[in-house]
């Protein structure tokens, strides 16, 4: 179904419950918060599909793409423990979280398009209208969303001395 190996499907059910969990963090919270339960399954879900992608994927930008979420996600969750980062900590565990849930739809809003409805897929060129609106759509919510974000960031460290 839908041209997706046995594996292909551990990394797409793997990874799709960070979907949902992230969508709750920034409705609820403004970001993801890597010290919650949401955020504990939010790491484990992307952790499997960034981990498996090295195995499925058939082009090099999924590699890339794995390999960066990874680099974030360890950078969005250790730094937390590293003492004396002060704000920069801040922004680092807010931004590069960020950062793994744009890099995650990317590529699953592209494979949706590129694969449903089964048979006769909505998109079949990856310089499709469709495609390409749809992926400038998930730059656009990065860019203003990261800048809400920090905006956010820099008023409460106004309102809150280190």
């Amino acid at each position: 179904m839908f041209g997706i190996s046995p594996l292909g499907w551990v990394h797409t059910l793997g990874s799709l419950p960070a979907i949902p969990v992230a969508f709750y963090m920034f409705a609820r919270y403004g970001r993801i918060v890597p010290r919650s339960t949401a955020g504990a399954i939010y790491l484990v879900s992307m952790l499997i599909g960034a981990l498996t992608v090295f195995l499925v994927t058939h082009v090099p930008v999924g590699n890339v793409i794995g390999a960066v979420t990874i680099v974030l996600l360890v950078a969005g969750y250790a730094v937390g423990w590293v003492p004396g980062l002060g704000r920069a900590g801040r922004y680092i565990e807010t931004v590069c979280p960020s950062l793994t849930a744009f890099l995650l739809m990317l590529p699953t809003v592209t494979e949706i398009l590129r694969r449903v409805p089964d048979g006769h897929p909505l998109v079949t060129e990856l310089d499709a209208p469709l495609l390409l609106g749809a992926q400038g759509s998930l730059l656009a919510a990065l860019v203003i969303g990261l800048g809400a974000q920090i905006v956010h960031l820099r008023r409460s460290a106004a309102r809150i001395p280190l």
